[in-house]
């Protein structure tokens, strides 16, 4: 059972990780909502060091308004962002207003 199903709201987690992590900065702290759960993988960050004992961890496809990501920017209401996101970098949203 995974932790998180489609239409959730999410926030992404700052874990201040170093190394090879596939969370862009301008998604950290951000909420947005579980759009599917893409199937469970072995983690990357610790494959990137060579570590393939490591436990598996879910995957979901999540999507952030474009707006919200950048508000200096002239982008319609609309347009959303859908970015792939690993379990542990993310957290039930306390305030889903902004969640596409």
């Amino acid at each position: 059972m995974t932790r998180f199903r489609p239409g959730d709201p999410v926030q992404v987690l700052a874990l201040g990780k170093s190394g090879h992590v596939r969370i862009p900065h301008y998604v950290r702290r951000q909420i947005g909502r579980v759009v599917e759960y893409c199937g469970t993988y072995l983690n990357p960050e610790d494959l990137a060091i060579g570590n393939t004992s490591g436990r598996a961890v879910d995957l979901y496809r999540v999507a952030f308004s474009q707006a919200q990501l950048w508000p200096d920017e002239d982008i319609p209401e609309r347009d959303a962002l859908i970015i792939e996101i690993y379990d542990h970098w993310l957290t039930e949203a306390k305030d889903a207003e902004h969640a596409p």
